[in-house]
This record gives structure tokens, C-alpha cells and sequence, in this order.
């Protein structure tokens, strides 16, 4: 049997990096600055990091190169690839870690600077596998992740009549929370009828159904729940973490599900909570559609209905059903390195430190749910989910 991780970590530091475009930065910067700020904000220093989880994007050969230019000693380390699941994952393969003893103090670091003409290309373009050259090449101009989440988009009006006017909402409501942060990309309120207004890209998605591409990283620190005590610092307890993976299985997919589905169940499982217990939603959002599976997979809108659950305003936190990416999330704010699980695992320890935007801020918040999905949503991808409580 596979050890419990309810409570066994908490999160104790997180920094999300102020710039969206940083053309003098290097990505070895970029994570030194969000690890630093991570830790100050932990009340810890380089020389108590003692694991240490990274993308595989991360220059030279990854962790040891990283560990040597920030001058650490670590006992774990992890370098991998799950798209927008990654950091979400890292959170339960920190615990996980933590929990065995292998490691006290463990960061979590992201950097991307897609704006560089260096690693535009390679963050669009799909890694060498068995399919990559046929999706990257076989169609006229490629086959691109817009067209890829327009697949999903469409099936799920098909079958279920959702519209584009109520994908709309979803943009809507995250320029209503992005109005409240200085630093988002986007910061200008848009209506519905602007979004249906923007040119298509890949029908059904229009521009403004796209998340915005920026330069950024952000950082968590991962601790025993012994170093929280002793810091005294307020953070976000893990209470139930899964993880799962949905291929095209041999052609008999259902595009009308992610595997949000799956993940969303083991992490419920494992807190002993459900959706009923949820306060705050941090949902990968790289395009509307993204937004909309997750809320059904994850139990918060029935399936076939996300569309209803999400109009007029559902999402916000000023009067809607579930507040979802109160800092404008990948729509509106910040998509560093175009993968999108860090920023929303940084909000949501926010919100439950009671630390956000106090316009957006979720009162009496106690468990908030962060959950990714990466790669490619109607073939194959990966899912990550974790239930966070307020701490202490």
C-alpha cells in the first residue's frame, strides 16, 4: 500500500517573479531570483535546501548544474516533464520525499523565457516521440496545441451544446480578477462579446479563448511539517495529492474528459474531502476550454454543463459560484515558460494565507484545490491535483 501523504508537507514558501518579459535574463537568473525569493519568504536560506525539483527545460544537465550555480548540496533531486502538470506533481513528489526521509527542505523552481528568440521555438514545438515529427511537420503550417484544444473545445459543444458565448465567461472572469493585479500581462476588463469579437485561431477558439505567453518563473519551498512549526510561518498543508495520465487509447478516446478526472479523484481519496469542502479553485487555463473540463472532471459542475456553470461572472470571486485564478491566471496574468501549474499552486497559497489582492481575496478560506494539465488535452497529456488547507 502506497503511504498516506495527508499532511505529511507544507508549503511554507512561494514567489512568483514580478516581470513578464525579461530580455536580459538568462534562465539560470530567472530561477536563482524566484528560489531566493521563495526562501526569503519561508524565513530559510540556500544553505537548508536539501532537495531540489526542477523542469526539464533547466540548463546544462539540469539539477547539477542548477544545485553548482546556486551553491547547494541536495540529497534528492528530480528533473522532468509533465507540461502545466509539473509543478503540481513536484508538490506530491516533494511530500512523497519528505515523508520517506530523503529530504527537509525541498524547492520547487520554475523559469521560462519564451520571448527569446533562442526558446520561442522549442517551447511550441513537441519533443522527439513516436508521433512528435507527424504533429509538429505532417500538417500544412503543423499541428499546433490551439488546434489541438480546438479539437476538445468542439466535441464538447457537439455533444453537450456548450457555446462559445459561455467559453467567453471564462476569459471574462479572469479579466475581472487580473483588473486587481499590477503585474498581470492583461489588465484591462473585456466583455464577452470581445472575446467572440477576436479573431479565430482555430475554430471554435478565438484570441482572447488563448493564454498569454510570458517570460517568468516562480518557486515554492516544500518543508517536514516540524520546520513549519519551528518557523512560524503561515502556509498551505498538503491534505490529499493524485496524478494520472489519459493517452488516445488505440482511438477509442472520449475528448469530453481530461484526466483531471482520475487525479482529481485519488487527491479527494486522500484528504477525505470532496468539491463541497473546496473554497478556491487554481485551474490550468492555457485556453477556455482547459478551464471548462476541469471544473466538470474535478466535480464542481456537472458533466455537460460546465457551460452554465461558468456564465454570468460563475467564477469570480465577487459573487461567483467557485473563485477560480484570482490572480487572472494564464488568460490575463502570467504563463511563464508556457506551462501554467506554479502560478496557480503560488495563488492558491496565497489565498489561503490570506495574502491575495484584498479585492479578490476568499474569506475565512480553509482548503483550496490546485490542479494541471499538460501537453497535448486531446490525445495525450498529464494530470496532476493537490488539496491544500490554510496552515497553521
Amino acid at each position: 500500500m502506497i503511504p498516506s501523504l495527508n499532511g505529511s508537507a507544507v508549503i511554507v514558501g512561494a514567489y512568483e517573479h514580478p516581470g513578464r518579459k525579461l530580455p536580459d535574463h538568462t534562465i539560470a537568473q530567472v530561477h536563482r531570483e524566484v528560489i531566493l525569493g521563495a526562501l526569503a519568504d519561508a524565513g530559510l536560506a540556500l544553505a537548508d535546501v536539501d532537495g531540489f525539483f526542477c523542469d526539464a527545460t533547466t540548463p546544462g544537465l539540469g539539477p547539477v548544474d542548477m544545485m553548482e550555480y546556486l551553491g547547494i548540496e541536495c540529497r534528492v533531486t528530480a528533473s522532468g516533464e509533465l507540461g502545466g502538470a509539473t509543478y503540481v506533481a513536484y508538490i506530491g513528489q516533494a511530500a512523497a520525499a519528505i515523508a520517506a526521509g530523503h529530504c527537509r527542505v525541498a524547492v520547487i523552481s520554475l523559469a521560462g523565457l519564451p520571448s527569446q528568440a533562442s526558446t520561442k521555438s522549442a517551447a511550441l514545438a513537441l519533443p522527439p516521440g513516436p508521433v512528435a515529427s507527424f504533429e509538429n511537420n505532417g500538417f500544412r503550417g503543423g499541428y499546433g496545441p490551439v488546434a489541438d484544444y480546438a479539437l476538445v473545445a468542439r466535441r464538447h459543444m457537439h455533444e453537450f451544446g456548450t457555446t462559445s458565448e459561455q467559453l467567453a465567461w471564462i476569459k471574462v472572469a479572469a479579466s475581472e480578477h487580473a483588473k486587481h493585479n499590477p503585474n498581470a500581462k492583461l489588465q484591462e476588463p473585456v466583455t464577452v462579446e470581445q472575446v467572440l469579437a477576436s479573431p479565430l485561431v482555430a475554430d471554435p477558439l478565438h484570441v482572447m479563448d488563448c493564454c498569454v505567453m510570458t517570460d517568468g518563473g516562480g518557486a515554492l519551498v516544500v518543508v517536514h511539517p516540524d520546520i513549519a512549526r519551528d518557523l512560524g510561518r503561515r502556509g498551505a498543508i498538503l491534505r490529499g495529492y493524485g496524478e494520472a495520465h489519459k493517452d488516445s487509447m488505440l482511438g477509442q478516446i472520449d475528448l469530453t474528459y481530461s484526466a483531471n478526472r482520475r487525479a482529481g479523484e485519488q487527491a479527494y481519496a486522500e484528504s477525505g474531502l470532496g468539491p463541497q469542502d473546496i473554497g478556491y479553485l487554481s485551474l490550468y487555463d492555457s485556453f477556455t476550454i482547459t478551464v471548462l473540463l476541469a471544473l466538470e472532471d474535478l466535480g464542481f459542475a456537472e458533466r455537460g454543463r460546465g457551460g452554465r456553470y461558468v456564465e454570468n461572472l460563475g467564477l469570480t470571486a465577487a459573487g461567483g459560484r467557485v473563485p477560480v485564478n484570482t490572480d487572472g491566471g494564464g488568460l490575463m496574468n502570467n504563463h511563464p515558460g508556457n506551462r501554467g501549474g506554479m502560478t496557480k499552486t503560488i495563488e492558491a497559497v496565497r489565498q489561503l494565507r490570506g495574502e491575495a489582492t484584498p479585492a479578490v481575496q476568499v474569506p475565512d478560506l480553509e482548503f483550496a484545490l490546485v490542479a494541471g494539465t499538460g501537453f497535448r488535452l486531446s490525445q495525450r497529456h498529464y494530470s496532476a491535483a493537490a488539496v491544500l488547507e490554510q496552515y497553521p
